[in-house]
């Protein structure tokens, strides 16, 4: 997961808001939509996505329609020293969906989709081969309570 540097302006954010309330807009309507020039909305977005504020479009895909409605997490224990070659290998697991480092009572938390519960058992027991794995505790995913979203932190008042 790469972490942007990147801090929007008041012009960005009210790009990001126009993006938010229509995801579909051309570059026309978001000018149109922010009071904006075509070509600032236009340099202003490609400015987003270079600087890692805008993210892929497969965020917004739900793995069930693809054939995966299981979810679940994943806390795994490492080997320190393995850490890279570990990433390196949840990172050709297809059904893994992301990977974060934590610090605390373990080392990283991995989210993977499954089709069924054997499918899932399998996965895990994939993750659990990996060299430098030293323990896993799965969490099946019952219910999403909040869907991701990012909408009141565009719309909350800026740092001062």
């Amino acid at each position: 997961m790469t972490t942007t540097q990147y801090l929007v302006d008041d012009i960005d954010l009210r790009l990001l808001r126009a993006l938010a309330a229509d995801p579909r807009a051309t570059v026309v309507g978001l000018a149109e939509a922010t009071g904006l020039a075509r070509n600032t909305v236009h340099a202003r977005l490609a400015r987003l996505e270079r600087g890692g504020v805008l993210k892929s479009f497969d965020r917004r895909i739900d793995p069930a329609s693809l054939g995966f409605p299981l979810a679940a997490y994943i806390l795994i224990a490492v080997t320190q020293r393995k850490l890279d070659a570990i990433a390196e290998a949840l990172d050709e697991v297809p059904e893994v969906v992301e990977v974060y480092g934590l610090s605390g009572v373990t080392d990283l938390l991995v989210h993977i989709v499954a089709r069924d519960a054997d499918d899932l058992y399998r996965i895990a027991g994939v993750i659990l081969d990996i060299d430098g794995v030293e323990k896993t505790t799965t969490g099946l995913v019952m219910r999403r309570m909040v869907e991701y979203r990012l909408a009141p932190l565009l719309n909350s008042p800026p740092p001062d």
